[in-house]
């Protein structure tokens, strides 16, 4: 079988090819360029009249009309042609005139012309067309075939002789033109030997004119009248890249048969016996000469074959197919090849050379060793890892690269062992980490992947490897980022949550209490918004360090948020109960902090919850512990604050009240009272202060004292401010259509100087309303004017340009109230109930209150006086200078419509322009 296995191949690549018609494409292929290697002139007999570009630009627009074909004919039979074949569809109808003409013309050349018939698809389906000259045209003319066959790959190298059309015989318009009309027979194969462009052409129009350079190359010759210009669209391919015209292609045809070059294939027989011969020849010389005289033998008979076939289609029209013969000698050679060469040897030599490539670019190390682990192969990245040349490393055993364990019990790193792991694993790999040692003496770790194969000189072993040393830092890095705190180094919230946790189980198992202490900086905002964030910073770290210290290994100090800390211990751990515990490090926050090149003096406040009453779970801890904090900086700053249930059930009823006042503003139950301010002198009514009521749906009226304080903390805040204040204003103005010119006084929330621009929403609620300004008058508290001075002042002197008057209500109780009268534009002040009530019988609230009166005068301030309950009270202030109060001597607060009947009841009309 080996010996006959050369001739199976070649039988099996014919077989192939003659079942695909592959070979159809390469006797083509070998026919063309049997053209291009010979080259014959035309025999100038056959001229193309051609409808040129020139010949469209002098004449027009294609088509023309008919009769100028009638004039072309005529100058045609005057110049003296042999014959005129007209390659123009003459298929329909024209104008009358012009057809006429042309039936004349046709008459004139004795009926001897010849007009195109072709077939073409059906415009409506259903088959083919046949296009026939016009009847009149056809009775004085010569009927032709047109039509050529384009082949598979779209290229015209065949022409009939002619076809059957209607069951009647019609000749090719070639074989008309060369006097073969009669002939029938198989089409041949065009000879594109002949030049194309040796085919002599005229111009149309050049004929048509008369120009008798034109006309003299017509005499005695055959003329084939057709479109050759580019936009006309009557192209063909032929052979060798070349695209001619319709009429051209007609020509070349005609030549073919003028020249005696109607080519034909010839017999398959003869190629078979040719490969026959050759196979003959192989078989006989196969083992019995040598590859190279074979492959001599293979080219040396192509070639000959080749040149004996170009040579009989020079000389005859023949053209012997030699496409089979070739693919035999192609079939031959690819079985030498394939008999001598090595292929398991070469597939070696090829994956080693690409492996040793990929190896040698490879940016991690490789290391590959023998069947002993002996390094085999050392690549630059394994240089660079291990800081070894290859001339280095080459022989040595791999535990060279590998260091001694620090640690006596660990076990030493085997490539023995490795190996057998890699063997035993599926796909052959296993990734396995070792200390490596590189040659300066520095151990880091490594990790390797090492597999195993059977290679062509034994069993080898490779492993790629990685310094990870920079992972593994980077991964120490990250768990540390995870659990501590990357400004103090302090343990973060989730090192504290999991020490808790830890913390509960081990107080659970031993009936222990777990305190956990919520430390929160008082004022810390300030030392940022005066010195920066990175002194803020370093304040933070002088605190956690201070922590650290006082806490030492009694329990886990960590930092939870901003200027917030904890500190978790186990109570039987210390010494002390948790409140002296809490007492201490609040204590070690009284001596200075040294941060940076400033001292700070911090304090600090504590929430403290102890599990199990403060909390059975580490979230329960730590929550509890943060509502101790916040009741801590409400009411102990500086101190601690153990958590109990009631300050949750304060927080839980707070939300609640919350919920319920955003249920309240949506539904409408807020009312507005208002008490009257009187002239203390005649008693005459000045004004009315507007105060909020909450008429709830169950409970009834709800005192302000009770939701107010949640009012002004909560979101809700500048919602309901606004509320006041525009419905205050639009009562005000009612009031002021009716003839009563009562100035209302509305209180000021702090969050409306919080968000927006409050001077600009006064102008715009006095256009809304159209109160007069005068009418408005704003009270504003200490804690309002607390906020950023600047943009205060700025806001209170547009409101005062407005017309609005400002008041500082509940003036004496806070801490720099006289500063105040100083820094701020203000009209007036309110002198605190708390002054005025026990005014008769507590001399220093009389000193108070007539100093203030006093003062106010010296600085052109009008003063009011609220909480005055009897007559006495009244009198007392009128003799002090006091020009105006409130109080419920007066009038308690009260619905509009009530404070209407008892001070507005004698409405004055309203005056207009």
């Amino acid at each position: 079988m080996k010996r006959y296995r050369p001739h199976i191949l070649v039988v099996t690549a014919l077989a192939i090819v003659l079942s695909t018609g592959w070979h159809g494409a390469l006797r083509s292929a070998l026919t063309d360029l049997r053209f291009a290697w010979q080259s014959r002139e035309a025999s100038g007999n056959i001229v193309v009249v051609a409808i040129d570009a020139p010949s469209i630009d002098r004449i027009g627009v294609w088509p023309w009309p008919r009769r100028m074909h009638a004039e072309l004919l005529a100058k045609l039979e005057s110049a003296g042609v042999q014959e005129v074949a007209f390659d123009v569809d003459f298929s329909t109808p024209s104008d009358a005139a012009s057809d006429a003409a042309f039936v004349k013309a046709l008459q004139d050349a004795g009926g001897s012309t010849i007009l195109p018939s072709f077939k073409q698809p059906s415009p409506i389906g259903g088959g083919l067309h046949i296009n026939r000259p016009l009847q009149q045209f056809s009775d004085q003319s010569w009927a032709a075939l047109v039509n050529v066959a384009i082949e598979s790959d779209g290229l015209v190298r065949r022409y009939p002789l002619g076809d059957k059309l209607d069951g009647k015989f019609l000749p090719s318009m070639a074989a008309v033109i060369a006097g073969q009309y009669a002939q029938q027979g198989a089409p041949f194969l065009i000879d594109y030997s002949i030049r194309a462009a040796s085919i002599p052409r005229v111009s149309y129009a050049d004929v048509l004119l008369g120009e008798p350079a034109a006309l003299a190359r017509l005499k005695d010759k055959k003329v084939i009248v057709g479109a050759t210009a580019l936009e006309l669209g009557d192209r063909f391919s032929v052979p060798n890249g070349i695209v001619v015209s319709g009429p051209v292609l007609q020509a070349l045809a005609t030549e073919s048969i003028l020249q005696q070059r109607t080519l034909h294939w010839t017999s398959d027989v003869g190629m078979a016996i040719g490969i026959a011969i050759l196979s003959l020849l192989m078989l006989v010389s196969w083992r019995r000469q040598a590859p190279g005289v074979r492959v001599v033998v293979l080219v040396a008979s192509a070639v000959v074959v080749e040149l004996a076939a170009l040579l009989v289609q020079t000389k005859w029209p023949l053209v012997i197919d030699t496409s089979l013969f070739h693919i035999a000698v192609v079939a031959y050679l690819t079985a030498i090849a394939l008999d001598e060469i090595d292929f398991r040897s070469l597939l070696g030599r090829i994956a080693e050379s690409r492996f040793h490539r990929i190896a040698m670019s490879l940016g991690d190390g490789l290391v590959c060793t023998d069947e002993n682990h002996m390094i085999t192969v050392w690549n630059p990245g394994a240089s660079a890892i291990f800081g070894y040349m290859p001339a280095e490393m080459i022989g040595r055993p791999f535990e060279a690269l590998c260091a001694a364990p620090t640690d006596r019990r660990a076990k030493a790193f085997s490539m023995r062992d490795a190996a057998r792991q890699a063997l035993l694993v599926p796909g052959g790999a296993v990734v396995v980490e070792f200390e490596g040692r590189r040659k300066n003496g520095e151990t880091f770790p490594v990790e390797a992947s090492f597999s195993g194969w059977q290679g062509t000189e034994g069993f080898q072993y490779g492993a790629i490897l990685r310094d990870i040393s920079v992972r593994k830092r980077e991964a120490a890095r990250v768990k540390y980022l995870a659990e501590y705190d990357s400004l103090t180094g302090l343990a973060n919230r989730n090192t504290l949550h999991s020490g808790l946790v830890g913390l509960i189980a081990g107080a659970e198992l031993r009936s222990h209490e777990v305190a956990l202490l919520v430390i929160g900086l008082d004022g810390f905002q300030q030392i940022n918004d005066m010195l920066g964030h990175a002194a803020g910073d370093l304040v933070l770290q002088a605190v956690a360090e201070r922590l650290r210290k006082t806490v030492g290994d009694k329990g886990l100090v960590a930092r939870l948020s901003g200027d917030e800390f904890a500190v978790a211990f186990d109570c039987s751990e210390v010494t002390e109960g948790v409140a002296q515990f809490a007492d201490r490090i609040t204590g070690a926050f009284e001596l200075p902090l040294a941060a940076g090149t400033r001292q700070h003096r911090v304090r600090i406040s504590i929430g403290v919850a102890v599990y199990p009453d403060g909390g059975a779970t580490a979230e329960d801890l730590l929550g509890n512990g943060h509502l101790a904090l916040c009741r801590a900086k409400a009411i102990r700053r500086g101190s601690h604050v153990i958590f109990e249930s009631t300050i949750r059930q304060e927080l839980e009823n707070r939300l609640t009240l919350e919920a319920e006042l955003a249920h309240a503003a949506d539904r409408s139950e807020f009312e507005l009272f208002f008490q009257p301010q009187v002239c203390l002198v005649d008693g005459a009514l000045m004004g009315a202060e507007a105060l909020i009521r909450w008429r709830h749906p169950v409970r009834g009226y709800v005192s302000p004292g009770e939701f107010m304080p949640v009012v002004n903390t909560s979101a809700l805040s500048e919602r309901i401010a606004n509320w006041v204040m525009e419905t205050a204003c639009r009562q005000a103005r009612t009031w002021e259509l009716a003839g009563h010119s009562v100035r209302v006084a509305i209180n000021l929330s702090p969050s409306q100087l919080h968000s927006g621009d409050l001077a600009h929403a006064v102008s715009e609620l006095l256009k809304s309303t159209g109160l007069s300004p005068g009418l408005l008058e704003l009270e504003v508290t200490e804690d309002i004017l607390l906020l950023d001075e600047e943009r205060v002042l700025d806001i209170f002197k547009r409101i005062q340009q407005l017309g609005v008057r400002i008041l500082f209500d509940d003036f004496g109780t806070g801490y720099a109230s006289l500063s105040y009268l100083k820094k701020f534009p203000l009209d007036g002040l309110k002198i605190d109930r708390s002054f005025v009530f026990n005014l008769l019988a507590d001399s220093d609230d009389a000193a108070i209150v007539s100093s203030t009166v006093g003062l106010s005068k010296q600085l052109g301030l009008s003063v009011i006086a609220e909480g005055i309950e009897n007559g006495a009270t009244a009198d007392f202030l009128v003799n002090m200078g006091c020009e105006e109060g409130q109080g419920y001597f007066f009038g308690r607060p009260m619905p509009a419509d009530a404070f209407e009947r008892q001070f507005l009841a004698a409405p004055a009309p309203l005056e207009t322009a």
